[in-house]
């Protein structure tokens, strides 16, 4: 994957991550605060744990840091996946979100 390419896939997921927090405070009572810094997204729940996402350009990686730990996502063509085989991004982040948030909550496209 060339540098531009990743940039696409990993921009557009940053942006589903946001339009998902924005549909899920308008669905649900969950209260997630959103904020972006260049590639970076920091969920905050209620309880003020957060949840980071941040992009490793050199890597070609997206990162998720929870409370249960730190998960890397390589794009496969399709799918952001797991380094370590652990699963799709944005089944990891609904499991991590709806953990903290206390509520089930659905992100991905």
């Amino acid at each position: 994957m060339t540098d531009p390419e990743y940039m696409n896939q990993a921009e557009a997921l940053l942006r589903q991550v946001e339009s998902d927090c924005d549909r899920i405070n308008d669905e649900t009572d969950a209260d997630i605060d959103s904020q972006r810094v260049g590639g970076m997204v920091t969920l905050t729940f209620r309880s003020g744990s957060q949840i980071v996402v941040n992009l490793q350009k050199p890597l070609h990686e997206v990162w998720l840091a929870a409370r249960s730990g730190g998960y890397h996502y390589r794009f496969d063509g399709v799918r952001w996946i797991d380094t370590k085989g652990q699963g799709e991004f944005f089944q990891e982040l609904a499991r991590q979100a709806s953990e903290q948030a206390g509520l089930p909550l659905r992100f991905g496209a």
